[in-house]
């Protein structure tokens, strides 16, 4: 009897899974544990395994098609066993036959009095190359369309074509296409519906993280020796913005249905790069985690995330989002509200400075701090005190162990 392959409920929020990429075709042997898709969800990718040996009998669900988890979305077994039609296909056929009785095809036009002058090869071609007759301009007798007209305006529609493909491509190489699918797909739409719904601001300041990077060496020994652990810059910024947002409960907040919800506890999002796209871990209560604890579990979730093996419901229900780019240099940047939040803040790279301390000049150690709001939830003074209060804390930054 052929063995279900069921689209598997990645995490209790789910409501619907996508088959990303099919690495059997109908028919391919395949044995138990050879990974046979690629699937994903709203915020997570991973592979499907065989859970039997034999071949991949029936594929139901094609790439790029997002079904209900449960769904079977291909069969495994021997070649000369028999699958049977799963009942919502029998129902979704049941549905387009009704369909179709309910809605009969609609009688032909009858043709009006006016017709275009077209030999019948020439027709036929037109028809062939999805050109309508009555954009191709005849140059027979009459205005008559022939065989080379209709042989120009394909050469027209190729040549067109071919230019809207040349993007500027170098040496006259065309450019490389590739579908957007699965998580890439997931993140545009997402990415998109976050700047169409919300009025999006940024603002931008730098804290001195002199003092900061200085007690990160004093504390590296004494947090290895009894916590087995170290603190990263990240952990110190994801306190300072914790304890941010304890003072400023505006920016823990959602605008949802013309209301604005405050959030009573702070789930933080990390927002973490992986190979195929961004997922954000979530740190839930952080607010009631000490700075050695907040930092296990950012590391422990991070990791997980970047391995892809994070549940589903562990990505979900973040209230305000840390993004960090100085791992890769940048300094300044716009961060993108993860939807419906009010915030998310943007860290770029920390670089030495000369700045003045008085009357004198001196070398500090400086941090870009990038804050994007939703200003439907609040204003650009509110905004910037919160930003303003991070800094502080950044700045001072034994207050964040009292």
């Amino acid at each position: 009897m052929p063995v279900e392959v069921i689209m598997p409920k990645l995490g209790m929020a789910m409501k619907e899974g996508t088959v990303s990429q099919w690495n059997k075709t109908e028919g391919e042997a395949v044995k138990k544990g050879d990974p046979i898709a690629s699937i994903s969800s709203e915020k997570i990718e991973m592979e499907i395994e065989s859970p039997a040996d034999g071949n991949v009998l029936k594929i139901n669900v094609p790439e790029g098609k997002g079904v209900p988890p449960g769904t079977v979305i291909c069969y495994i077994g021997n070649p000369d066993e028999e699958v049977a039609a799963t009942a919502a296909q029998v129902q979704e056929e049941k549905g387009e036959e009704e369909i179709k009785a309910a809605h009969p095809a609609p009688l032909p036009k009858k043709p009006g009095k006016a017709r275009v002058k077209i030999s019948p090869v020439a027709r036929k071609m037109a028809e062939a190359a999805g050109i309508k007759p009555e954009d191709i301009k005849g140059t027979g007798p009459g205005g008559r369309i022939t065989k080379e007209d209709v042989e120009q305006a394909i050469a027209s529609k190729k040549e067109s074509r071919k230019q809207d493909s040349l993007i500027q491509a170098p040496a006259g190489k065309e450019p490389k296409h590739t579908p957007v699918s699965g998580m890439r797909k997931v993140i545009a739409e997402r990415m998109h519906a976050s700047l169409q719904s919300a009025a999006q601001l940024t603002i931008t300041m730098k804290a001195d993280v002199t003092e900061l990077l200085a007690l990160k060496t004093q504390v590296k020994e004494t947090i290895a020796k009894r916590y087995d652990s170290k603190l990263t810059i990240t952990d110190f910024i994801a306190r300072a913005a914790i304890l941010a947002l304890e003072n400023h409960p505006e920016m823990n907040s959602a605008f949802m249905d013309n209301t604005i919800v405050t959030y009573p506890e702070i789930h933080l999002g990390i927002a973490t790069a992986v190979e195929k796209g961004l997922i954000v871990p979530v740190i839930r209560n952080a607010e009631s985690k000490s700075l050695i604890d907040l930092a296990k579990e950012i590391k422990e979730k991070t990791a997980a995330a970047r391995s892809g093996k994070l549940p589903a419901d562990e990505m979900q229900g973040s209230t305000f989002t840390i993004s960090s780019l100085g791992a890769s240099g940048v300094e300044f940047f716009t961060p993108i509200l993860n939807p419906p939040e009010a915030g998310i803040l943007g860290v770029g790279v920390v670089s030495d400075e000369a700045v003045f301390i008085g009357d004198k000049i001196e070398k500090r150690s400086r941090l870009p701090l990038s804050l994007t709001f939703d200003h439907r939830v609040l204003d650009g003074a509110p905004a910037a005190a919160f930003l303003q209060t991070v800094k502080q804390y950044l700045e001072e930054p034994v207050t964040m162990l009292l």
